[in-house]
């Protein structure tokens, strides 16, 4: 597998650490705490086949810019931020695609600048809080697996962690999110591999108490693909049908045999169906 090709990119609200691979209509991808490298990432490499993708590392993560002050780790700083990375770049368009709190990014996105965006890919994700909706949510305290799911995030923040034990507590956390868990070792099988950012992870954990933009996703002019395993234990599949009902110009596709990542779990069937909605 060919290696994604790191670019600094100079913007009006700074620089940053931009990895790019493929050819074609652009795509934007990032996540709102993920560090990314040239190993790239599993949900952007679904579209490198028919599209340059552009893999985003937020404020704060790897070699981007770091913040001057708090709110520039907010959701709405990021967009911002995206923003004037599209303009560096030149493009009068483009799409955005993102996962779990990449959609919620993208939901934003699309609120306040839909008019350059093409679309939006929105998978695994919500337009609002998620943990108190449901116990089938695993951030919920009545789900089993709640307080062993907080101890792992808590502990991958730790940057002193050996790469074996990182890699073990990231298998354990990831394999929640599995429709089969067993299957782990598998669906992961590439060399890619990302850290998580403490500074956005500790940030988004306030933020997200009063994320709620459902009563703004009106605004959203362009069309939005939603695509949600129906087991989601992130995300329930409530949400993404919640947001099907409240965007103008939205599709929704659920896939029946994914938890949280339909893109590894159902890979053949999620590569065709987002060749056929971009």
């Amino acid at each position: 597998m060919s290696k994604w090709l790191r670019q600094m990119v100079t913007t009006s609200r700074g620089v940053f650490e931009v990895f790019i691979k493929g050819e074609g209509e652009p795509v934007c991808v990032t996540h709102l705490y993920s560090e990314f490298n040239d190993s790239g990432d599993y949900f952007a490499d679904v579209f490198t086949n028919t599209n340059k993708v552009f893999l985003v590392n937020l404020r704060d993560v790897g070699s981007s810019d770091k913040p001057k002050f708090p709110h520039e780790l907010s959701m709405i700083d990021a967009v911002l931020d995206l923003e004037a990375i599209r303009q560096a770049f030149g493009y009068d368009k483009w799409t955005f695609a993102g996962h779990s709190t990449g959609g919620m990014l993208g939901l934003i996105y699309g609120i306040h600048f839909s008019y350059y965006l093409k679309s939006l890919v929105v998978v695994g994700s919500s337009a609002r809080e998620y943990s108190s909706t449901s116990p089938k949510c695993i951030y919920n305290e009545e789900h089993p697996n709640y307080k062993r799911m907080q101890a792992l995030m808590e502990l991958l923040k730790k940057p002193d962690l050996t790469k074996e034990v990182r890699l073990q507590l990231s298998k354990e956390r990831t394999q929640f999110s599995l429709y089969h868990p067993e299957s782990y070792d598998e669906l992961f099988s590439c060399n890619i591999h990302k850290k998580i950012s403490a500074n956005r992870l500790n940030f988004f954990g306030r933020e997200v108490l009063i994320y709620d933009v459902t009563r703004q996703l009106y605004k959203v002019e362009t069309p939005v693909h939603i695509l949600c395993g129906r087991h989601d234990v992130q995300c329930p599949v409530e949400l993404s049908i919640e947001m099907k009902e409240l965007l103008p110009h939205a599709s929704l596709h659920i896939f029946e045999q994914s938890n949280h990542y339909p893109y590894l779990e159902e890979k053949e069937l999620f590569i065709q169906t987002i060749n056929e909605v971009l």
